[in-house]
C-alpha cells in the first residue's frame, strides 16, 4: 500500500510517498511543488499545484492521499482563505485520480507521531527521521510535515487494522 502526505502551500506545496512493508513504512519519494511566488496570478499557482500533484500521483499511484485540515486564526482570514483554495485543487486532484482524500488535524498528527498534540516542529522532525530510519531531518519543513501526514495516516490505518482483529 501507497500513502500520499501532502502539505498544502500556495507558494511551496510538500508531498512524500510513504510504501507499507513488512518492515514498516518506506520513504519512497518525498519533495516539493513550487507554485510560484505571490507576484504570479493565483489562477497560474493553483495550475502549477495541480498539473505538480498530478504528476506525483501519476508516477507513485497511491491508494490514499492524506492532507491536513485547514486551520483558521483568527488574526490572518486572508491566508486561510488563501489555503483553502490550494487545499481545493489539492482534493480535486485526490478525486480525479480516484483515491480517497483523508484530513487530519495539525493536533491528531503530532500526537499521533509524537504523543504530544502540541508537539514543537523539531521534536516532529526527529520522529520522522527516528520512524523512517532517515539518515537526516528532511528538508525543506514542507517535506517533514508532508511526512508527518503521511505517517499519521499510516499508524491509524494500522490501529484500526489490529482492532479488526
Amino acid at each position: 500500500m501507497r500513502v500520499l502526505g501532502v502539505d498544502p502551500g500556495l507558494n511551496i506545496t510538500g508531498y512524500g510517498v510513504l510504501e507499507v512493508t513488512p518492515r514498516g513504512p518506506q520513504v519512497i519519494e518525498a519533495g516539493v511543488i513550487r507554485g510560484g511566488d505571490a507576484t504570479h496570478a493565483l489562477t497560474e499557482r493553483l495550475l502549477e499545484l495541480h498539473t505538480g500533484l498530478t504528476e506525483v500521483l501519476a508516477a507513485h499511484k497511491p491508494e490514499a492521499m492524506a492532507l491536513e485540515q485547514l486551520y483558521s486564526h483568527y488574526e490572518h482570514p486572508r491566508t486561510s482563505i488563501l489555503m483553502g483554495h490550494a487545499r481545493g485543487v489539492i482534493c480535486l486532484t485526490g478525486a480525479q485520480s480516484g483515491i480517497p482524500v483523508i484530513a487530519y488535524s495539525a493536533t491528531q498528527i503530532k500526537k499521533t507521531l509524537t504523543g504530544n498534540g502540541r508537539a514543537p516542529k523539531s521534536q516532529m522532525q526527529m520522529a520522522i527521521q527516528r520512524e523512517l530510519g532517515l539518515a537526516a531531518i528532511p528538508e525543506p519543513a514542507d517535506v517533514a510535515d508532508a511526512l508527518a501526514i503521511a505517517l499519521c495516516h499510516y499508524y491509524v490505518l494500522r490501529t484500526a487494522n489490529l482492532g479488526r482483529k
